[in-house]
């Protein structure tokens, strides 16, 4: 995986490790066998994305201190009182929010080349976080 590339064709970078996100919960966004939902994009979460994900069956934003995960909130993650704000979506779960309406922002150098097999990236550019 160290030779994992971005959706820009660089090196993929980390997307975040407060909490530690991914499939492999290395703070990067990327992908093997195992992972059938390919959590390739790696996205700024909004309170719209969020409640879309939630009824949708996939509630990320509620806390699971058993598995050490604090829920997701929207917010910089950059400010002072980081907040985990970002994550590794489901190619496919982005995809839907998007024609929902509803996409999160985009971290491009950290969201995975593979999320070219189900996402634009046209659209992944037009939602990248600015």
């Amino acid at each position: 995986m160290a030779d994992a590339k971005n959706v820009l064709g660089t090196d993929l970078e980390s997307c975040c490790t407060s909490p530690m996100t991914g499939y492999y919960r290395d703070g990067f966004c990327n992908t093997g066998g195992q992972d059938f939902g390919m959590h390739v994009v790696c996205a700024q979460v909004t309170a719209e994305f969020l409640e879309y994900t939630k009824l949708q069956g996939n509630d990320l934003s509620t806390p699971v201190p058993e598995f050490n995960f604090p829920g997701l909130r929207p917010g910089d993650s950059a400010s002072a009182a980081a907040k985990a704000d970002r994550w590794c979506l489901c190619a496919a779960r982005w995809q839907e929010a998007l024609e929902a309406g509803v996409a999160p922002p985009v971290v491009l150098a950290a969201t995975h080349a593979r999320a070219l097999e189900v996402c634009s990236l046209e659209d992944l550019q037009k939602h990248a976080v600015r």
